[in-house]
């Protein structure tokens, strides 16, 4: 059984919301992020799933300590990240690390590659410029590109190369886990694969870490051993990958299934058509987040009565699938 590597403990995020340019006050929150759990063993991936502006994002910046949580914590091998300081928080940023959706602007055009490769190693350890060259020579041709590219400037490579550059940025200081936002998305349809198959490979490899945010849940599908499901910051739905994928249970996760390219034209499925806009995160819905929208809440006037006022709690269905859904209690 695989160990526990990282923990997200009620996790959550709320921005403030202000009027006015010199007597500025608080008017009131975005709630970014709503008290999520999850967890992530060591040598696994979990997928990250969501419309745009669900907190996918938010939830790696709150990992990745770009962002102080307003509530709840994360936790590292059983450390809270929030008490890691000087030395021990250069430890943490060689071992937490990511891989961002963009490779034309995450890297900067005015350093030459091994520098890009070697940032996080030497900013967070002391190495010799020998042991510096050695391991951006090891996780170049890990990641399929020649030792000798690493003298070259970034646009010089294509996006593809760009994202092997990205991923070898992200391995050179031998970490546990890294945080992948949208890492294909940006490529070409004809080279997610190859980086696809290169990001399984290397897990396979090292034993490291994945926490996957993708919009491309065929992505997810292929790379996440879990997968939670996040509206409007909260995670109605967490399982085992293939059990998600079989048979989900929240209406939310069925029309987001419902919405994703079959994988072969033949393939029948049920059309489930959501009305209505997200709700604003400053001002979400009473009860369930998804209740404005969901089609067998909107069905029923009993279940809408419930679901438009008692949030619903996080069941255990079997199997380590949880979904909080009124259907199901």
């Amino acid at each position: 059984m695989n160990n526990e590597l990282l923990k997200v403990d009620n996790l959550t995020k709320f921005f403030p919301v202000t009027q006015g340019l010199i007597l500025m006050k608080t008017v009131g929150q975005v709630q970014a992020v709503d008290h999520i759990n999850f967890s992530i063993n060591e040598g696994e991936t979990l997928g990250l799933v969501g419309e745009s502006g669900c907190g996918k994002t938010t939830t790696s910046k709150l990992i990745l300590r770009l962002e102080q949580p307003t509530e709840g914590s994360v936790y590292l091998n059983g450390q809270d990240i929030q008490e890691f300081d000087g030395d021990g928080l250069k430890e943490y940023r060689t071992q937490v690390q990511a891989v961002f959706q963009d490779p034309w602007s995450s890297l900067s055009p005015r350093m030459r590659v091994r520098d890009l490769v070697s940032e996080a190693l030497i900013v967070n350890r002391d190495v010799t410029e020998q042991e510096k060259n050695s391991r951006v020579a090891e996780v170049m041709d890990q990641v399929g590109l020649h030792a000798d590219q690493a003298d070259l400037y970034p646009h010089e490579f294509s996006g593809g190369q760009r994202q092997r550059i990205a991923v070898a940025s992200a391995l050179a200081s031998y970490p546990k886990l890294i945080i992948l936002d949208e890492p294909v998305s940006a490529l070409d349809v004809s080279i997610r694969a190859q980086v696809m198959n290169l990001l399984v490979d290397l897990q396979q490899q090292t034993g490291i870490a994945y926490l996957l945010i993708a919009h491309n849940l065929a992505t997810v599908r292929y790379m996440a051993h879990q997968t939670a499901v996040m509206y409007l910051g909260q995670i109605i739905e967490y399982s085992p990958t293939e059990e998600l994928y079989e048979n989900p249970l929240h209406p939310y996760t069925k029309a987001l299934f419902s919405a994703a390219l079959p994988a072969h034209p033949d393939d029948q499925r049920e059309e489930i058509i959501l009305t209505g806009e997200v709700p604003s995160p400053i001002n979400p819905p009473k009860g369930c987040r998804f209740h404005p929208r969901c089609p067998m809440a909107n069905a029923d006037p009993k279940l809408m009565a419930r679901c438009s006022e008692e949030p619903p709690e996080p069941l255990n269905v079997g199997n380590n699938h949880i979904v909080n859904c009124h259907l199901y209690t």
